[in-house]
């Protein structure tokens, strides 16, 4: 059952302004809240614990402005709404952050910036981009363990695993995305991720970067190399689970993409190239993608490998 918690006019001094002589004075700000919050046990309980304590909402938005000089009224109201849903158990807020005296001739009321933002949207504000909608349908069954990203890019799944407790090895080619995700992963305190640049086309038998049987999961999305796949299965361990998703040749006949025919898999080829797993789940069809690419078309699997067998063997 859910609740809104609303403050009305909290009134205190900011530093903001586009110059510098506006943000040396306290100028008096206002900000209007509407939060949505979890739950409403506090009905039940009348236990403070269980709502959202107002008060803590007010004297953080009120230290937050008296120590953090913004140029923009829209900085201002972008760190309160980190704050908040950092610090507080709450699925939506509504902000309304206005200037009560402004040095504008004429306004003689006020100025501000209004802000109406979900708790996904500010994940997704935070964090980059999503990660893969099939990779979050699917983490329920992917056992709790080390992950292996194969060409991570930009590392938004290898992030996403490890929020969510996985110990992470992300490998890609690109050595200035490896340093990048690096960084993103110590600012976000996890350092349960480690990245190592790798170039998986190089002509060698050796593949270092697949021990045996070391992962619990792997996975694969957008890249398609196929003398890799012998390796990743056997980088599985018992009861391991790989994820993997590329586009089709049906992409390419519509689309045109990727550039050359032979980075799409043909149909049922996903299976094929990975027949010694169990199937789990197996779709080849047309997705949703960002509004700006529109459908794509893609493979999809996730596949578990085989559990030791502890069955004697059979005499004769």
């Amino acid at each position: 059952m859910a609740g809104k918690i609303i403050i009305e006019r909290l009134e205190f001094q900011g530093c903001c302004g586009v110059t510098l002589e506006e943000r040396r004075r306290p100028q008096p700000l206002a900000v209007d809240l509407e939060l949505d919050r979890q739950a409403d046990l506090a009905q039940i309980s009348d236990d403070i614990h269980h709502t959202v304590d107002y008060a803590q909402v007010a004297d953080r938005i009120i230290e937050i402005s008296a120590t953090q000089d913004c140029a923009l009224l829209e900085t201002l109201a972008e760190r309160i709404l980190s704050m908040l849903f950092a610090e507080f158990p709450i699925e939506r807020a509504k902000v309304w952050l206005r200037k009560l005296a402004p040095p504008m001739e004429h306004v003689i009321g006020s100025v501000g910036v209004q802000r109406d933002r979900s708790r996904i949207a500010q994940l997704v504000q935070d964090t980059g981009p999503t990660p893969a909608r099939f990779l979050t349908q699917q983490l329920h069954r992917l056992p709790k363990g080390k992950a292996l990203d194969v060409a991570a890019g930009s590392g938004r799944n290898a992030l996403y695993l490890a929020s969510h407790g996985f110990q992470v090895d992300a490998l890609d080619r690109n050595e200035e995305a490896m340093t990048q995700l690096a960084a993103t992963a110590k600012q976000r305190n996890l350092p349960n991720l480690a990245v190592q640049t790798v170039d998986f086309e190089r002509t060698t038998d050796e593949r270092p970067e697949f021990p045996k049987q070391e992962y619990d999961v792997i996975i694969v999305f957008f890249y398609l190399h196929r003398p890799l796949f012998s390796s990743l299965i056997e980088s599985l361990k018992p009861n391991g689970v790989l994820i993997y998703e590329t586009f089709t040749i049906d992409n390419y006949v519509r689309h045109r993409h990727p550039r050359r025919w032979e980075f799409c898999l043909a149909h049922n080829e996903l299976l094929r190239l990975t027949s010694t797993l169990r199937v789990l789940s197996y779709d080849e069809s047309e997705q949703d993608s960002s509004p700006e690419q529109g459908s794509i078309f893609t493979a999809r699997l996730i596949a578990q490998q085989a559990a030791p067998s502890n069955l004697p063997c059979e005499s004769r």
